[in-house]
């Protein structure tokens, strides 16, 4: 049974920082690619980065130099960094693989 599971939300100041991870269990984690999304209330999901097996990485170009998305192959994690958070990074955040996704962990970021 494959599982994401996501944590390291929570409420932040604008300015902050806050390090999401995901942990896979279930699948060759070497062997995928994850992204991490983020849903804001009354908006629609968006992808924020993705790395993919062989450690190529891409983002949403509004978190380009703020965050950074990295894995760990020994620890089968994948973790978003978020420096210099904004009250519009604010939402739910997914980690997910082409097929699974993780049930979500929520950031607040208040101004």
């Amino acid at each position: 049974q494959v599982q994401l599971v996501e944590s390291g939300g929570g409420l932040v100041q604008a300015g902050g920082s806050l390090r999401l991870s995901c942990k896979v269990s279930g699948l060759v984690f070497p062997a995928n690619g994850f992204t991490w999304h983020r849903q804001a209330p009354g908006k629609q999901r968006e992808r924020v980065a993705l790395i993919l097996a062989g450690g190529t990485t891409d983002y949403l170009d509004s978190v380009k130099g703020r965050f950074t998305i990295s894995r760990d192959n020994r620890k089968d994690t994948v973790y978003l960094q978020m420096d210099s958070l904004q009250p519009e990074d604010t939402g739910v955040y997914y980690c997910s693989t082409e097929t699974y996704w993780g049930q979500g962990t929520q950031v607040t970021v208040s101004s």
